[in-house]
């Protein structure tokens, strides 16, 4: 007699423990993937944000007038054409700099990944419940999750690679502050009185 237990066993759910195990890895590396993708382009969006300032605050110093009533205190005209040009070259510095390295592009082209990955992340939290719940047959559940693999290849088409930094904030998200889950109390709160699970526990 077949032990209904047994991994790859259908049971009496009528459930394929190795499909069911399968969709569960792909949407654990979807999550991280997701997760990772949002640090990473907050990392390049803070970036950015500097970048900016470093160049706004250096353009309004090269100001002639500003140096002229600045350096010329000290009543050398040789020291102030000197900073003039140097503060100059640094603005033509950060200026190549900011065309070159595309800051908020990068941070907009990982946004748009994310979502993307968020779609496929929901899809395969129905795809695991119906798997779970007997919602699906077999043939239909690995359509799905081909369909499911085939968006998440299409979204890392053409992504921008992200860095250790951005997966170490994200695994820190995940594991530690808890980012994407929620107590069956917090679900409740979002919902209606009508669809709460325990909605005498629920204050306001």
């Amino acid at each position: 007699m077949a032990d209904e237990t047994a991994p790859g066993s259908t049971g009496q759910t009528g459930r394929d423990q190795y499909l069911l195990a399968q969709v569960r890895e792909a949407f654990g590396r979807v999550v991280y993937s997701h997760k990772t993708r949002e640090k990473q382009a907050d990392i390049c969006f803070t970036k950015h944000r500097r970048q900016q300032g470093v160049l706004v605050a250096l353009t309004a110093i090269s100001s002639g007038t500003f140096l002229v009533a600045v350096v010329g205190l000290f009543g050398n005209p040789v020291l102030a054409s000197l900073t003039t040009s140097s503060i100059a070259l640094l603005v033509t510095w950060m200026s190549l700099g900011a065309r070159t390295f595309k800051f908020a592009d990068e941070s907009d082209a990982h946004r748009v990944v994310a979502t993307q990955l968020w779609g496929v992340r929901e899809s395969y939290i129905s795809l695991i419940s119906d798997l779970m719940s007997g919602g699906n047959s077999h043939e239909q559940a690995r359509t799905r999750r081909d369909e499911l693999q085939e968006a998440t290849s299409a979204a890392y088409a053409d992504a921008p690679r992200t860095t250790a930094k951005a997966y170490t904030r994200a695994q820190k998200g995940l594991k530690h502050n808890e980012e994407m889950t929620f107590t069956p109390r917090e679900i409740d709160l979002f919902l209606p009185e009508a669809l709460r699970l325990n909605p005498g526990e629920v204050r306001p």
